[in-house]
């Protein structure tokens, strides 16, 4: 990368919620000159969205080649898992995201829970199966609830809680054998249950030095209560109340420093934004999950939070200078509901006509949505993130669901309850 000043020509990769938050950003910066996102949707005004499939490697390359792309910022999983930032960065163009080797450990599972058991990172016990057989024979054994999780990617819904052996079985038998999940539930991970507070933790690495955003909680469940499906995240509070100074340092002692030396042992440096599902359980913290990039809807109630130059922050990341660079964030409270089509996360229509009013449009993300003859339409499950920022966490809270309520689409849901156990935790405090 040319460290001169000049304009860049910018490509973000993906068209959801998270990837308005960031293009957005990217857009306001200073060095940032022709901005595509491939494919983008329908609401992304400010840049050039283009028709190519996030997962389509060689199509991305071709057309960044093609329209003199400087560099690239790939978000979703699965491009990252196919080896966007391998295939880019072989043609010359620099990227923010990890490779296709760092990736492996959002991309398996069975990986992860490995990883962690080799260098000693706290997690839930756990064991590995690949075939239906021998599952469905543990599950005589263990304790319930427990948790059963396809191996690979499956749109953050591979996994299922199980309160019961009934319930275990039936979700072996969807996983492996129907196949619910593709071939991402060729394997499978059955392991313990944790109980206690939720935090979602975002960090970027350059794999030497880390930066860890404002912790966030995220609702997974599509029902009030944390009840239902889960989903691909129905909203999300930052900073998440739970991740005091305490833990937060017990966090980066024994799970996010081993985790980036691990991984540089491994031979598998990662450089990129590196996510931790985190779980405050009555033993401490221990990791849920890993994911290879930013979270969504973490990122839009997280970025609000962050001062500064998103495309400088990433640059940096790039170019291994994390450490020289001065982020900071500010002391406030960010609140994001999803408004989904009715149904999500299973069968939903489209194609219905959004309102937003003038004065709350700067205030959205959207996400699921497509332009057709001039119109906003639906266009998938979670069609738009909705945000406030505030000096309290209520205010915060307050304001996003004022604006929720002025937006409009036939059969919109969203949950109502998003932030409450937060403040819940800032009320005992």
């Amino acid at each position: 990368m040319d460290n001169s000043n000049k304009k860049l020509t910018v490509a973000v990769i993906g068209g959801g919620g998270r990837e308005y938050a960031i293009a957005k950003r990217i857009s306001e910066s200073e060095r940032t000159g022709k901005l595509y996102v491939i494919p983008g949707n329908g609401g992304m005004d400010f840049a050039e969205c283009v028709a190519i499939t996030a997962t389509d490697v060689e199509g991305v390359c071709a057309f960044c080649v093609k329209n003199d792309v400087d560099f690239v910022v790939v978000t979703p999983d699965d491009p990252l898992a196919l080896g966007m930032v391998n295939a880019l960065e072989s043609r010359g163009i620099d990227c923010f995201g990890c490779t296709k080797e760092s990736a492996i450990i959002e991309a398996s599972k069975a990986f992860a829970k490995d990883f962690m058991k080799k260098y000693s990172i706290p997690t839930a016990d756990y064991r590995i199966f690949d075939n239906a057989a021998n599952a469905l024979s543990y599950l005589e054994q263990t304790s319930y609830p427990t948790v059963i999780k396809a191996d690979g990617l499956a749109l953050g819904k591979g996994v299922i809680i199980a309160s019961d052996k009934a319930q275990a079985v039936a979700a072996v038998h969807s996983i492996m054998e129907e196949k619910a999940f593709g071939n991402s539930g060729n394997t499978i991970v059955i392991e313990e249950f944790l109980e206690g507070a939720e935090i979602s933790l975002l960090t970027l690495t350059d794999g030497k030095a880390v930066v860890c955003l404002p912790a966030s909680m995220d609702h997974k469940k599509v029902f009030d209560g944390d009840e239902g499906l889960n989903t691909g995240g129905m909203g999300a509070v930052a900073p998440n109340p739970y991740f005091t100074p305490d833990v937060q340092k017990e966090c980066l002692e024994k799970i996010v420093f081993p985790t980036v030396e691990g991984m540089k042992k491994e031979g598998r440096t990662f450089v990129g934004c590196l996510y931790f599902g985190l779980m405050l359980t009555a033993k401490g913290v221990k990791v849920i999950e890993y994911n290879c990039r930013f979270g969504d809807p973490e990122t839009q109630a997280v970025l609000p939070l962050v001062k500064g130059d998103l495309l400088e922050f990433f640059l940096c990341v790039r170019e291994g200078k994390l450490a020289d660079c001065n982020i900071e964030f500010e002391n406030k409270f960010c609140c994001c509901v999803c408004m989904t089509s009715g149904g999500y996360p299973q069968a939903y229509k489209k194609g219905y006509e959004i309102d937003i009013p003038d004065d709350v449009a700067p205030f959205v993300c959207i996400a699921g949505a497509k332009k057709a003859e001039g119109k906003l339409l639906t266009a998938g499950g979670r069609v738009l993130n909705v945000l406030a920022v505030a000096d309290t966490l209520d205010k915060a809270v307050e304001t996003a669901y004022q604006r929720t309520r002025e937006i409009h689409f036939e059969n919109a849901y969203y949950r109502k309850d998003i932030g409450q156990r937060a403040l819940n935790k800032l009320k005992r405090s």
